[in-house]
Formats: structure tokens, C-alpha cells, sequence
């Protein structure tokens, strides 16, 4: 069984260096070796385009109609050239990709230049021939040289490949780790932002809690609590009135004749849409509502208003209970009681000054919510990229130990 080697992502590029300088080295030496030369080449390719350019421009200020033609088209094919040189980008790291992509670049650039050479240099002839064979001889070494550098990526540097890309794997590596320490450390930041946050938010909520329970505001927590009671008893009380008082409504709205005055009016639709408010509003008695019942008997009986026989009976039964067994006088009493105790908290000065200071809380509590809000979406940013930075690392060794053991033989884990 093959051993399997461990080592840390700090120590893993160490041992590869030593372990494959003997092959690596060498190659890479003459990597930069033939970048070099061919960096030089398309300088001297450059300098003789720019030569035919100078001598050429020269011809065509003389203004002899022997050359005159011949010296704009050298001209012209001299700025081609030039332009096309510049286009070549020279790498400056040394790999197999970035050798390989300048390798291909400049066959291109090499190859339309010798089209060009072949069609237009017998045009230009007899004239400029010196200036045509310098350029040329330049070309041609410039031409030989590539195909050496075209024959060792293929022959050579192409079986350093996996090495190479394993070394800038392990460069990337560590980028990555750095990376994941960086993000460890916003990701903690953060956490402890958030927990000091939502302390803060806790304790606000509490003292807001303490003040609506303490004093006038208490007091009027309870009357609220016990208005919302008896707005339910005053909807079941009158809940076989709620369709008469829908028709007599409608008879009102349309000018049948329901007979009531605006006053009247005005509290029927008050019973309507508030019956606990119409209900507490009323002088002793009920006054109003008992003249709107009154009405609304008349209007039943003179078949004015249309109900289904079973609601007619149960509205019937409803209005004689509170008009001759005054069955509403209880809660009206509790409805007036609870309202006239609200509006006196509601204008006392404690009240008041406990109002503005739920408000100032409530605002600071909003504040303090918005904030937790963006921590926390920051949060689920930070752990994102910590869990994406996380799965390029496991992903990185994996295919850094693969290459390993396919260049080398050796198995290897990094930890």
C-alpha cells in the first residue's frame, strides 16, 4: 500500500520545490531563456519595419515618379507592420499558458506578415532591395526562433504543465486561506455586533414593557382591554338589529321615507360602524337609539322595510327588550364609565409625559431593529463567502494532491 504523505497548505509548495527542482528548474530557465530571445527578435523586427518606414518616406519627399509608387507601398506595408508588432503582447511572467498564447499570437502576426512579403516585396522590386533583405534576414531569424520556442512547448514545457499549474494552485491556496482568516475574523466582528444589538434591542423592549404596565399607561391598557370587551358585548346585544338598521339606512340614503331626523341619522350610522362608541355617546336613557328603534318598529310593521319573517321576529323581540325592559341600561352604564375613564387618562400629565417617552423609545427601538436588520444581512453575506472561500479550498488541495500523484506517483494529503 502506496504511503500516503501529509502536509500542511504552508509546507506542501516547499517539498514539491525540492522534490521536482531538477526537472522544473531547467525547464523554466529555458522558458525565460526563449521569451528573451524572442523579445528581442520582435524588437529588431520592429526596428527594420521602422527603417523601411524612415527610407521609404525619405523616397517619396524626392518626389521621383520612377520609385514614387513603389516607396508609398513600402510605406504603407511598413506602418502594417509596425502596427501588427505592437499588437504581439510579450508576456512578462513566464508560463506555459502565457508562453503558449504569445506563441500562438506571434505565428499569427508571423504569418499574415510573410503574405504580405510574398505579395508586395516583387511589386516594390527592383528598388529598396537593400532595405528589403535587411528586413528579411531579420524576419527569417525572427521565423526560427519562434519555431524553437514552438518546439519546446511541445517537446518540453508541455510535460512541466502540471507542475506548473500545481505551483500556481498552491499560490492560489494560500490567497484563499488569507481569505478564509479575513473573513473569520468580519464573520466574529459581526457576531459580537449582532449579540450587542440585540442586548440593546431586549433591553428596550423591556423598558417599554415596564412603562406600558406601570401607572396611567397600565391603567389605560386595562380600559382598552376592557373597551375591546365591551365593544363585543354591545355587537352581540344589537346583533338582531344589524340588518333593519343596514334597510333603515338604505331607506334614508334613497329618500323612502324612514322618518328620521339628521340627528337620528347621523347615529344610526354611528351604531353602524361603532356601536360601542354610538352606545357610550348617549345621554341617559338612550334617547336616540330609542327613537331609532321606535322608527324602525313603524317601518317593520308599515312593511317599509323587508326582512325574512324570522329576522323580523328576532329584531322585534331585540327592540322590545330595550325599549320596555330597558335591557341595555346596564352596559350603556359601563360603556359611559370606561369612556369617560379613558379620556381622563388619556389628558392626564403622567400619561402624556409616559406617551413621549414610549415614543422616544419606540424610536430608538426601530432604530435599533433596522440596524439589527443590516448586520444581518451582512452576516449572511460573510458567512456565504466564508462557506463559497471554504469549498475553493477543499476543492484546490483536491485537485493540487490529483496533480501530484499523476506528475509524481506520490500521494500526498494536505491538511
Amino acid at each position: 500500500m502506496t504511503e500516503i504523505i501529509k502536509f500542511s497548505s504552508k509546507e506542501i509548495r516547499g517539498w514539491l520545490e525540492k522534490e521536482t527542482s531538477s526537472i522544473f528548474v531547467p525547464v523554466h530557465a529555458k522558458a525565460e531563456k526563449l521569451l528573451g530571445e524572442m523579445r528581442k527578435a520582435l524588437e529588431s523586427l520592429s526596428d527594420a519595419s521602422k527603417m523601411l518606414l524612415d527610407n521609404s518616406a525619405k523616397e517619396i519627399e524626392k518626389r521621383n515618379m520612377k520609385t514614387y509608387g513603389r516607396a508609398r507601398a513600402l510605406n504603407k506595408l511598413a506602418h502594417m507592420f509596425i502596427d501588427r508588432l505592437k499588437q504581439v503582447k510579450v508576456p512578462d511572467k513566464v508560463t506555459y499558458d502565457s508562453l503558449q498564447e504569445f506563441f500562438q499570437e506571434t505565428q499569427k502576426a508571423f504569418a499574415v506578415t510573410e503574405v504580405d512579403i510574398r505579395n508586395w516585396f516583387p511589386r516594390i522590386s527592383p528598388f529598396f532591395i537593400l532595405d528589403r533583405r535587411k528586413f528579411q534576414l531579420v524576419f527569417e531569424r525572427s521565423k526560427e526562433l519562434l519555431k524553437m520556442l514552438g518546439d519546446f512547448l511541445t517537446r518540453e514545457y508541455v510535460k512541466t504543465k502540471t507542475l506548473e499549474e500545481t505551483f500556481l494552485l498552491i499560490d492560489k491556496l494560500h490567497t484563499l486561506e488569507n481569505q478564509l482568516v479575513n473573513l473569520n475574523e468580519r464573520r466574529l466582528k459581526v457576531e459580537n455586533e449582532k449579540a450587542l444589538v440585540e442586548k440593546e434591542i431586549a433591553d428596550m423592549q423591556q423598558k417599554i414593557a415596564e412603562l406600558k404596565s406601570k401607572g396611567g399607561i397600565g391603567q389605560l391598557s386595562q380600559i382598552d382591554a376592557e373597551i375591546e370587551a365591551l365593544s363585543m358585548e354591545v355587537k352581540h346585544s344589537l346583533r338582531h338589529l344589524q340588518k333593519p338598521f343596514i334597510k333603515l339606512q338604505s331607506l334614508t340614503l334613497h329618500g323612502s321615507g324612514s322618518g328620521l331626523t339628521p340627528e337620528e341619522v347621523k347615529k344610526l350610522n354611528q351604531y353602524l360602524e361603532n356601536p360601542f362608541e354610538a352606545l357610550a355617546t348617549e345621554e341617559n336613557g338612550c334617547p336616540l337609539l330609542r327613537q331609532i328603534l321606535q322608527k324602525l318598529d313603524r317601518g317593520m310593521s308599515e312593511e317599509k322595510l323587508k326582512l325574512k319573517p324570522e329576522k323580523t321576529r328576532k329584531a322585534k323581540q331585540a327592540i322590545e327588550n330595550i325599549l320596555n325592559k330597558n335591557s341595555l341600561d346596564s352596559l350603556h352604564q359601563k360603556c359611559v364609565d370606561a369612556m369617560t375613564q379613558k379620556s381622563q387618562l388619556s389628558t392626564s400629565s403622567e400619561v402624556s409625559e409616559t406617551k413621549n417617552s414610549l415614543f422616544k423609545l419606540q424610536e430608538q427601538l426601530e432604530n435599533l431593529e433596522r440596524k439589527n436588520k443590516s448586520i444581518t444581512s451582512e452576516e449572511n453575506a460573510v458567512e456565504r463567502a466564508h462557506n463559497e472561500t471554504l469549498e475553493k479550498i477543499r476543492a484546490h488541495k483536491n485537485i493540487i494532491e490529483k496533480n501530484i500523484f499523476s506528475f509524481m506517483g506520490r500521494k500526498v494529503h494536505i491538511e
